[in-house]
């Protein structure tokens, strides 16, 4: 059965790996050596952790950026307020650990508004002021809540973090390793995809352009791949990935997502030309989710069958 979830348990219209690569990168210098002076908590609900708690980070200074699959990990080494109760072998006494989940973003602000923030309906979750007058917010559209906020000792101090697989853009990441992923059990290749703790980072989104890069079915079984296939598949991950981690390179976190929806070639696509073969790009609709393909470029031009309507319900 084609899972359509990563195994966090989001959906697959959150950022993704090179969006958040982006987003690291881009955060990286502003926030590198700076302290923060003041955190204010306007969602309760969007934190993940007790201890310490966001309070942590007043005062502390931010020694690093960077990702881990699809969270933000911001390092801190704490200030005298809070130096007593964290503590960390590396010297990076804490991290704030983002999943931006579908609905969850960063805004970033040179000059953070003087008003503080307040618990309320509104999108905002978590705001961080710098000793530069910079800071930033976190945020989250719509109702389903599920943004999460960590601040915790090391990154493998929260569960879906250290149960991560092999990242992509890893050296690790070779043929051969994803040969090993493709014969640990039979299941459709989007699936295996999207499984966070096989392959860090990708989504719903990405694996729709990987698998058409690849000229192969979402509904594909990983049993069926041959070296040919599975050496495909490979280089398909790794050009998609690194494409679109280049076209976000320097961006400013507010165009990140209308840059990803802007370059994908199928995925949101559907009814629209397919760019290799002309092709109308075509959808399979889930519960909240859907994937876009092209039959022509994918699936020896048959339709798929709607996941609603088949035996991929059973």
């Amino acid at each position: 059965r084609l899972v359509d979830r990563d195994d966090s348990g989001e959906d697959g219209g959150m950022p993704e790996l090179p969006e958040v690569e982006a987003l690291a990168a881009f955060l990286r210098d502003p926030l590198t050596g700076r302290v923060s002076t003041g955190v204010e908590v306007a969602a309760v609900s969007a934190l993940k952790s007790v201890a310490p708690g966001p309070e942590a980070l007043a005062g502390a200074r931010i020694t690093g950026v960077r990702r881990h699959g699809k969270w933000l990990d911001i390092a801190c080494q704490p200030g005298a307020a809070t130096s007593a109760t964290a503590t960390d072998d590396d010297g990076r006494a804490f991290h704030l650990l983002v999943h931006l989940a579908r609905a969850g973003w960063l805004r970033w602000y040179e000059a953070v508004p003087a008003r503080r923030a307040a618990p309320g309906r509104g999108p905002l979750a978590l705001r961080v002021r710098l000793d530069t007058g910079a800071g930033f917010d976190l945020t989250e559209a719509g109702t389903r809540k599920r943004l999460a906020v960590h601040v915790v000792a090391r990154p493998e101090d929260v569960p879906a973090v250290a149960a991560l697989g092999v990242d992509p853009l890893d050296a690790a990441f070779t043929p051969q390793a994803l040969a090993d992923l493709l014969a640990e059990k039979n299941q459709q290749i989007k699936g295996l995809l999207r499984t966070q703790s096989a392959i860090a980072g990708i989504g719903n989104a990405y694996s729709d352009e990987i698998l058409h890069s690849a000229t192969e079915s979402p509904f594909a079984l990983t049993g069926s791949f041959d070296p040919e296939r599975t050496a495909r598949l490979h280089a398909a991950i790794d050009h998609v990935l690194r494409a679109a981690v280049a076209a976000a390179s320097g961006r400013p976190a507010a165009e990140l997502k209308d840059a990803k929806r802007a370059a994908m070639r199928v995925h949101g696509r559907t009814g629209q030309r397919c760019p290799v073969c002309g092709d109308v790009v075509r959808e399979v609709s889930f519960a909240d989710s859907a994937l876009n393909y092209c039959a022509t470029c994918q699936t020896d031009g048959k339709p798929l069958a709607d996941r609603r309507m088949s035996k991929f319900l059973r």
